[in-house]
């Protein structure tokens, strides 16, 4: 999982990261319609590349892309929630 989210990063950003350690394993499932969803989300530190605020997702599920400080987080809407309490 590491190596694939370094290598997606990259190819979605330009930036490169180390540091991909697991923080966060978040399940749901909905018994009704079968949905099942795991998320897995890590702790990253950017090494080189560089934000650009002009970026488009190419499939457009991205609106918008940001970076916030961690007081900032704590106003966004956020799934999983768990996210706004990590380390």
């Amino acid at each position: 999982m590491p190596d694939n989210l370094r290598r997606e990063v990259f190819e979605e950003t330009g930036l490169t990261i180390t540091g991909t350690t697991p923080t966060l394993i978040n399940e749901f499932h909905d018994p009704e319609t079968g949905f099942h969803q795991v998320e897995v989300v890590f702790r990253c530190e950017v090494t080189t590349g560089q934000f650009n605020p002009d970026w488009q997702d190419p499939e457009g599920v991205v609106r918008v892309q940001r970076l916030v400080t961690r007081a900032e987080l704590q106003d966004l809407p956020l799934k999983p929630a768990a996210m706004k309490t990590l380390p």
